[in-house]
């Protein structure tokens, strides 16, 4: 049944693919200077300009080389960088790629509906494209005032539109690295120690003596400058602790392996703290003059000894009492992982207040070897008008439900677009900056759902993302190798600035977000929040003001910037203040308690998996960041689709050999588009099965990626909702094996 807004597949629109420059949809191979002879050439013989990655929201700094023909050769990383100490991991040496890829967004594009009801692209001018999607805002703002104008965004492109969205009057917007990521680090962190993880996370690993990972793949997520200190704390003959059921890359460099059931963390949380509590090997001096309510969880725990969580865990109770004092052994200099993608099983707010009260009870916070102090340098706001005050927010469409949450909440977002579900605050219209909807987020159904319901959907990307599909305005946006950006000064040990800037002009008519936010911005009668021609502008103007310049930041790339805010460590019984109610480390946890949740972790069990199913763990490949890279010519020749990993002791069950191909099948139904191969393995546990995220793109358009491997988001269909602040936990689906292609099993959009 055809809905109200089609599906669209770029590659196949309006008048073809020739027409929108989708020529190359055959091609597999890549060459990046097709009829010309390439030539090695020095690095005296080419220009560098600096840049940071966008391939991955660490953003490291690097030099882009251009050759005297224009022509962009390599990308090496800056030195003088603290994330990537001039060292770039596969995903940004690849990140030429996304220049020269031939399947990337090249026009504007405008859905049309022909008599007959079907629809399609046709190639626009950017005057029209921009016309419809500034007339389309003020229509909103007219009919429902610009509130109900949604924002979904993502990195650098969205922060441009974020900007455009708060000038108009919206702040309805929201990001699904919140809900689907790190969000419940955020608020666990935050009511435990009145301070965030930041990004860069504050992990002192080169200096560490212990190395603690729970479900954090450092390594094979190509966190830069961790995956560079954790090399070091090896060579140093730091003991890693790695917890999960898959032997990761780091599990393999780790002292400790544990092989834990899924879905127990929590359990085993707990008993590591009884151990340390009752065994009196926690920092009791740190405890006593820092911490908040440590009667209350000694008493908690009492029973949670290491027998206890054996059962549940599977983990034997010498080992959980050997690792706990391994890492007391170690304390302070302990770095107990705070994990990125964090969300899991619906409880992951308090599974992290385990880790941080962990790192407390160890004495492990502001020391050497553990969570140092950050600090981050405030780049002034180039002058324009205050922000008008929006009727309401983000925070009114959540309503009393997660009052914790700190940012926007996509499922709600999406639910305010569906009138049916009664929200006060309604969505008419999104704009999508930077981030690829369907594949972001879990819950297909709903977001189908709304995307049908709203009036008007514009989206800007660089390359024909599935989330493209559903505009009715695509704006084909510069890769960051075509373009000025916002000046990265994200915080670390100490505080620096990066510049990004266009190595080259912007292939086809594809233009840098901060032009487009600012066309649309011009339309609307914004002029005073873009009182500028060239984003250039604004980044010298900054600059300026930080006592630099645009110029010198041309020769160096990154500068580095004094700490002002006091020392990296906390000193030797030194009187501090934490930014609590009670100002100290919440063990007890107050604001948890005052907002109605357990102030102290809580172990629940979970649904087991059905008989003959198996439970499905996803993650992340060193060259490939989510499902934005499989396309990238560079990086699919790295790895160019995913498999499924099965225990020995399961495939002989199914009679299943490596290589094999095989559909997979959820608890619900749900089948892949396409096979995937497996891969027999020790290194999963027998009762789950793995994959890395991102592949099974069922769009031809990609024309590398379409059909490789099979997409493990198609298998996600049940989300277990964190009560704390609304993240989706997404590891509570089962699979199993289908050895033949379903009957009637058609190919649809991902």
């Amino acid at each position: 049944m055809k809905t109200r807004r089609e599906f669209i597949k770029i590659s196949t629109a309006g008048a073809g693919a020739a027409a929108l420059g989708l020529h190359s949809l055959n091609v597999k191979g890549f060459d990046l200077f097709k009829n010309e002879s390439i030539e090695s050439v020095s690095d005296e013989d080419m220009t560098p300009y600096p840049t940071y990655c966008e391939v991955c929201f660490w953003k490291c700094a690097g030099w882009t080389y251009v050759d005297k023909k224009g022509k962009i050769r390599k990308i090496i990383g800056n030195k003088h960088d603290p994330h990537s100490n001039g060292r770039l991991c596969p995903r940004g040496t690849g990140g030429i790629g996304m220049y020269y890829d031939e399947d990337r967004l090249k026009y504007p594009l405008i859905r049309e509906t022909k008599p007959d009801g079907s629809q399609y692209f046709r190639r626009a001018t950017w005057d029209e494209a921009l016309d419809k999607v500034a007339g389309k805002m003020k229509e909103i703002a007219e009919k429902y005032g610009p509130e109900s104008f949604g924002l979904f965004n993502h990195g650098n492109p969205g922060a441009h539109f974020e900007h455009l969205m708060r000038a108009y009057g919206s702040e309805s917007n929201a990001e699904p690295a919140f809900a689907n990521c790190r969000g419940p680090r955020s608020v666990a962190y935050f009511s435990t120690f009145g301070a965030y993880i930041g990004s860069p996370e504050n992990t002192d690993i080169r200096d560490t003596r212990c190395l603690v990972l729970i479900g954090s793949h450092i390594g094979e997520n190509m966190h830069n400058s961790q995956v560079q200190e954790m090399s070091q704390a090896i060579d140093n003959g730091a003991t890693i602790i790695t917890v999960d059921p898959r032997l990761s890359t780091a599990a393999s460099k780790s002292k400790y392996w544990l092989p834990i059931k899924p879905s127990t963390d929590i359990a085993l949380l707990l008993a590591w703290i009884h151990v340390l509590i009752y065994e009196e090997l926690y920092n009791k001096k740190f405890v006593e003059k820092y911490t908040f309510g440590f009667d209350q969880l000694k008493e908690h725990v009492k029973d949670m000894t290491p027998e206890w969580a054996y059962g549940i865990t599977t983990i034997e109770p010498e080992l959980i009492r050997r690792t706990a004092r391994e890492m007391a052994g170690a304390a302070p200099h302990v770095v107990i992982h705070p994990g990125r993608h964090v969300v899991w099983y619906g409880d992951d707010t308090q599974r992290e207040r385990a880790m941080a009260i962990l790192t407390a009870l160890l004495g492990a916070w502001g020391k050497r070897g553990s969570l140092y102090f950050s600090e981050g340098i405030h780049v002034p706001h180039y002058p324009q008008p205050e922000y008008p005050e929006p009727k309401w927010t983000w925070k009114d469409i959540h309503g009393d439900k997660y009052k914790l949450a700190t940012m926007g909440i996509t499922t709600e977002i999406l639910k305010a677009s569906v009138p049916k579900y009664g929200y006060k605050h309604q969505i008419k219209a999104w704009l999508v900056a930077g981030t690829n909807l369907p594949l972001s987020l879990p819950d297909k159904k709903l977001f189908k759902e709304a995307a049908d319901a709203v009036e008007f959907i514009a989206v800007m990307d660089t390359m024909p993302m599935d989330i493209t599909g559903y505009a009715d305005v695509v704006l084909p946006e510069a890769t960051y190798l075509e373009r000025y950006d916002f000046l990265r000064a994200a915080p670390n040990r100490v505080p620096t600035i990066a510049l990004r800037m266009p190595a080259a002009k912007p292939k086809y008519e594809s233009k840098p977000g901060w032009w487009i936010a600012k066309q649309i911005g011009e339309r609307l009668g914004l002029h005073d929040y873009f009182n500028y021609d060239d984003y250039s502008e604004v980044i010298d103007w900054q600059l300026k003001q930080l006592g630099t310049s645009l110029e010198e930041m041309k020769k160096i790339g990154v500068k580095e910037f004094p700490r002002e805010s006091g020392p990296l460590y906390l000193g030797d019984d030194e009187d501090f203040e934490f930014n609590t109610s009670t100002g100290k480390i919440e063990l007890y946890s107050l604001d948890l308690a005052d907002n109605g949740f357990d102030p102290l972790p809580v172990y629940t069990p979970h649904p087991e998996p059905p008989e003959g199913f198996y439970r499905l763990i996803y993650g992340r490949a060193p060259m490939h960041t989510f499902s934005r890279t499989t396309n990238n010519p560079n990086l699919y020749d790295l790895m160019p689709e995913n498999n499924v990993w099965v225990n020995p002791k399961i495939a002989d069950l199914w009679g299943l050999k490596n290589g094999d191909e095989v559909w997979l099948k959820n608890q619900d139904g749900a089948v892949t588009n396409f096979p995937v191969k497996v891969r027999v393995t020790e290194r999963i546990r027998w009762d789950s099965v793995y994959m890395v995220h991102g592949f099974g793109h069922n769009d031809k358009r990609l024309s590398r990626a379409y059909g490789k491997g099979a997409s493990d988001e198609l298998m996600i269909t049940n989300i277990m909702i964190d009560p704390v602040m609304g993240g989706a936990g997404m590891r509570g689906n089962f699979i199993t094996f289908l050895k033949e292609k379903p009957e009637n099993k058609e190919e649809v959009e991902s």
